[in-house]
């Protein structure tokens, strides 16, 4: 067995390869200090040999830069905070470090997490591992790309509409959104306070799952959290019987994708008996539109801290084009709110679809609904693509956010050596079920 301290300097000397010289995939923005990460993994190493050592124990992991790590800094790949050194770890950590997982930095991600492609950081854009003149997806771009280049064990990413699940598929790596409110926030610099969500990354169901099962669970300092039902480990690794399959019907434009997403269930559904049934969610094709109007405005509350008086610079000042547009729009969609015209309209429509979706698992007795993660492949870095197909990437993954139920992408395949993410969304808490699929679908390329 690999101890602690050689799975760290493994990692160490290849990220010092591929990702710092000539910035080849810009995963990362800041490591930890090395001869005290040496350090700790030593610490750990002694732990295990005592049979003292915590879940986590030998794992190796990045975080993405929305997210309070103590003593690294907590830029949100933002210039506004660029040399904000966080003072206190976000409670996900507390519960990393707790179970001896050992954080190796901080990585890069789309600017104070708006975007779906990683290229609006302040840093540069991440890149593909898979394909480096490709996006890798966002806005958890690092993450997902730490992962899939072999830079870590696992990460930590956050999900506000599909930035765990779109990248986690450009990247061919697993990515879970948990059940909204599952997780605690506390010491996430949040995108959207009414859909945000932190969340694993892993290079498999099993590690995603483990991750999980660590930082779940309600918190003091974060008053919407709650207990999640215990989960099993071991149960995630039996292939779940009886199993009946909601096949989301939504038209996307690239048939390749549907075409692979459709074989794998229905070689799914041979191997292990499962049923298979279309399902139709009513208004989901308003998701983009109600989702946008929301993120707008809590963004723009959000971000008014952001003043350059306590911390930073002011953001109006210091940020990106993406960035602005979204403060301009939650400024704008703010001030027509004595009419009630937007914000509160797309909340009723949220509602709406969180309906549809209790209606499909509860009365047409569904377990899981599939789709594709992502309609379309991602596209080259530096092209010009416009405003709605960039917020397009996520038409698949924001109404699980919307609906607060739990998401996974796990990888399905490739087109033209490039993944493709298959999306399992169940109902909410039910990630145990949602894993145990996850790892059955897995469970198949392994053969």
């Amino acid at each position: 067995m690999t101890s602690t301290v050689e799975n760290l300097q493994r990692y160490l000397d290849e990220i010092k390869k591929n990702d710092k010289q000539g910035k080849k995939i810009n995963a990362f923005l800041q490591l930890g200090d090395e001869k005290k990460l040496l350090e700790e993994a030593r610490q750990i190493d002694e732990k295990i040999k005592q049979k003292k050592a915590g879940k986590l124990a030998g794992k190796i992991i990045a975080v993405k830069a929305n997210i309070n790590v103590k003593g690294l800094n907590a830029s949100c790949a933002s210039k506004t905070l660029e040399n904000y050194e966080a003072t206190y770890d976000a409670s996900v950590i507390s519960k990393i470090k707790k179970e001896d997982g050992l954080i190796i930095g901080i990585t890069n991600m789309d600017e104070f997490a708006c975007g779906s492609s990683g290229e609006t950081s302040a840093f540069g854009p991440c890149k593909n591992p898979q394909a480096l003149e490709l996006i890798p997806g966002g806005s958890s771009s690092g993450s997902a790309a730490s992962v899939s280049a072999g830079f870590c064990d696992m990460a930590l990413g956050s999900d506000t509409g599909g930035s765990i699940r779109n990248p986690a598929s450009h990247c061919g790596v697993v990515g879970l959104k948990p059940t909204y409110s599952s997780v605690s926030r506390y010491g996430l610099i949040d995108l959207g306070m009414s859909l945000d969500q932190i969340g694993p990354f892993a290079k498999n169901v099993y590690d995603c799952a483990l991750l999980f099962d660590v930082i779940k669970g309600k918190d003091a300092k974060d008053s919407i959290s709650q207990d999640s039902k215990k989960l099993d480990l071991k149960e995630v690794e039996k292939i779940p019987k009886g199993i009946k399959v909601g096949v989301l019907d939504f038209k996307i434009s690239d048939e390749r994708i549907q075409t692979l997403i459709d074989n794998k269930i229905e070689q799914a559904s041979k191997k292990y008996g499962w049923q298979i049934k279309k399902i139709k969610i009513d208004n989901i094709d308003l998701a983009i539109e109600t989702y946008y109007p929301l993120v707008y405005v809590e963004f723009f509350s959000g971000t008014r801290k952001f003043d350059g008086r306590r911390y930073g610079k002011r953001i109006e000042n210091s940020a990106g084009p993406e960035v602005i547009r979204r403060i301009l729009g939650g400024s704008e969609i703010s001030k027509a709110e004595y009419r009630g015209r937007y914000y509160h309209l797309a909340l009723k429509v949220k509602k709406l679809i969180e309906e549809e979706f209790s209606k499909a698992f509860k009365k047409e007795k569904v377990d899981c609904i599939i789709s594709p993660t992502v309609p379309r492949l991602p596209h080259k870095i530096g092209e010009t693509i416009s405003v709605e197909d960039m917020y397009g990437y996520d038409a698949l993954t924001i109404p699980s956010n919307l609906a607060g139920n739990c998401a996974i992408s796990i990888p399905a395949g490739k087109i033209n050596n490039i993944p493709v993410g298959l999306q399992i969304m169940c109902d909410k808490f039910q990630e145990q079920k949602l894993l145990e699929i996850a790892r059955g679908i897995e469970k198949m390329g392994e053969n």
